[in-house]
């Protein structure tokens, strides 16, 4: 009977593992309302173009010269700078949870679904404006690091998140919602000190979620943003040889 129990349990698993693993193509629809209030609908998924999927893995493609090959087309590869900021430990707090892409995208599958789930983009907005994922909001990470000096942004913005005062002027997390928070990357401190902020006046920290890759890791996985790259600008640029 165990040993029954047992295979059931593995193959379920495994099942799970299978799904979470295909869920990058087949991609989450995501409906999301633009400044002019108007609504644009995003697949988001892992974009890569035919030609890259029949590149050979090996070490002369992947890491020679300055690592990806020149023999690699334009379309399958990026640059990215990787000079600024402080590499961040995996996990921030003990109880908190560290998001990687495919968790980033079932979160937001589950959030099409779910209004107590909240994706966040705590760069400034400038920064949101340009390239986000999409179904991310903006709450800019300054409005609760200084929230002395942004009162009511950081007030307007836990409502949002289903924190409330109470009668006695304190918060109450009864309905605060779920978040998972980002920002540029795994060397950008800008989420963490939205987290850390939040843990200091209370939040549940059973409901943060961090994901540590941020946006240079969602680009660098050929995740699709709210600002796509022009592949065929980008191949006149660099024609291939």
């Amino acid at each position: 009977m165990f040993r029954k129990i047992l295979i059931i349990s593995i193959l379920f698993s495994s099942a799970s593992f299978a799904i979470k693993l295909n869920l990058e193509n087949r991609g989450i629809k995501v409906t999301v309302h633009t400044a002019d209030k108007k609504e644009k609908t995003y697949i988001v998924k892992r974009n890569i173009p035919d030609e890259c999927k029949k590149l050979p893995i090996n070490n002369e493609m992947f890491w020679t010269g300055n690592f990806a090959s020149k023999a690699v087309p334009e379309v399958c590869k990026s640059t990215y700078v990787h000079t600024k900021g402080k590499l961040l430990p995996l996990q921030l707090e003990p109880d908190l949870e560290t998001y990687g892409e495919l968790e980033v995208l079932m979160f937001i599958r589950e959030m099409q679904h779910d209004k107590d789930l909240l994706l966040i983009d705590t760069r400034l907005e400038k920064w949101y404006n340009y390239r986000t994922i999409p179904g991310a909001i903006n709450m800019p990470f300054i409005y609760f690091k200084e929230r002395d000096d942004y009162e009511f942004h950081f007030e307007y913005a836990l409502r949002h998140m289903g924190v409330y005062m109470d009668k006695d002027g304190d918060f109450d997390f009864s309905d605060a919602k779920t978040l998972v928070l980002f920002c540029n990357g795994p060397w950008c401190s800008q989420s963490p000190a939205m987290i850390f902020a939040l843990i200091e006046i209370g939040y549940p920290t059973e409901k943060l979620k961090w994901y540590r890759g941020g946006m240079q890791d969602w680009l660098g996985a050929g995740m699709t943003s709210t600002r796509e790259v022009d592949f065929s600008a980008l191949t006149k640029e660099h024609p291939e040889k």
